[in-house]
């Protein structure tokens, strides 16, 4: 466990393409994609403190909303990195550049590797299982926050665990 991290047990939110909702723990779409703090091929499950932060990430660069699915998850974790900590922040060397990272999407297509995906390698092999950052989406408000999580499950190093207890979510792929 890396000396600097910290302890999040909470809900956390999560919108994603209804296509996803039989897999709401999957990461695929990011590994699939890529994202701002995860390279394509590295799965992340990227999930927001408020259902509306949730929402939001769901049309990162702006796009018009597509139809949903939110979901709840409880979360239990002892390694996270708090990059809204600025303490933290100058312990891991991490400047504001590696985690604004405009042109991410831009790059990440251009075959180079953004700051911001470094960023998450890094600490992922550091021992973290997620991080905790601002939220970059357009019309996000001031101290919305999110974690993106590089390691869960149902066990620690992070516990996710879908709130589903009137099992409305299939459990098969469509078609």
């Amino acid at each position: 466990m890396p000396a600097a991290a910290t302890r999040f047990k909470g809900l956390v939110y999560r919108a994603h393409n209804p296509q996803w909702a039989w897999a709401p723990l999957s990461g695929e779409g990011a590994r699939r994609f890529g994202g701002r703090f995860n390279a394509p091929g590295t799965p992340a499950l990227y999930t927001a403190l408020t259902p509306l932060g949730a929402i939001r990430e769901a049309s990162p660069l702006g796009r018009p909303m597509q139809p949903l699915t939110l979901c709840a998850y409880a979360v239990e974790t002892e390694a996270l990195f708090d990059a809204t900590d600025p303490a933290a922040l100058a312990g891991e060397g991490v400047g504001q550049a590696a985690l604004d990272c405009p042109n991410w999407n831009r790059e990440m297509l251009d075959g180079r590797v953004p700051a911001s995906q470094a960023l998450a390698t890094r600490l992922a092999v550091a021992g973290y299982a997620a991080m905790r950052v601002q939220s970059y989406a357009r019309g996000a408000e001031p101290g919305e926050e999110n974690i993106v999580f590089w390691n869960w499950g149902e066990d620690r190093p992070a516990r996710v665990v879908l709130i589903d207890d009137d099992r409305r979510l299939p459990t098969q792929p469509p078609g």
